[in-house]
């Protein structure tokens, strides 16, 4: 499961980059300092994949319990971020069906259909590679993760703006 989060944290960074890039917003990092990764997705597929595996022969339902494990995921994110680091990365307020600016409606459908993607294209396309990585390269990964974690949540803290996390100056 480590390296499904990594490579769906990554997706999630490649994803973000692109929404903002074709809606015309900010290419802001939604994760950490240095990594190109966006952890909220890693989580949210890692627990898509958890909760998707009884009804894989079943793409309706997998399609509910994906969209509402990401909805989970995001919601968890939002508030971890709001109350341990004193920061927001997005507010749906203005969106139908939101649930305290956090999660929405029409994203959580949107993580509907990718959780479909992921479980029947994605994952199995990945999952043989992904388990092939040695244990060493898992531990450096781990290690540098935790570091690079451990820094945004400091520097979120501190300052109290996303906008530390930028790569880029306006």
């Amino acid at each position: 499961m480590f390296w499904s989060f990594i490579a769906y944290s990554f997706a999630g960074f490649l994803l973000e980059t692109a929404f903002a890039w074709l809606t015309g917003g900010p290419p802001d990092r939604k994760g950490l300092l240095v990594l190109p990764l966006c952890p909220v997705y890693g989580a949210g597929a890692c627990l898509i994949l958890a909760l998707t595996a009884p009804v894989r022969s079943d793409p309706p339902a997998a399609f509910i319990l994906g969209a509402l494990a990401a909805t989970a995921a995001e919601y968890l994110a939002a508030l971890y971020h709001q109350r341990a680091l004193g920061v927001s990365f997005w507010n749906y307020d203005d969106l139908p069906g939101n649930l305290q600016g956090r999660v929405c409606l029409p994203f959580s459908l949107a993580w509907g259909v990718l959780s479909l993607g992921l479980v029947y294209w994605l994952h199995p396309l990945l999952a043989p590679w992904l388990t092939r990585i040695p244990a060493p390269v898992s531990w450096m990964a781990l290690i540098t993760l935790l570091a690079d974690g451990l820094l945004t949540a400091a520097l979120l803290r501190s300052t109290g703006d996303a906008a530390s996390l930028r790569w880029y100056r306006r």
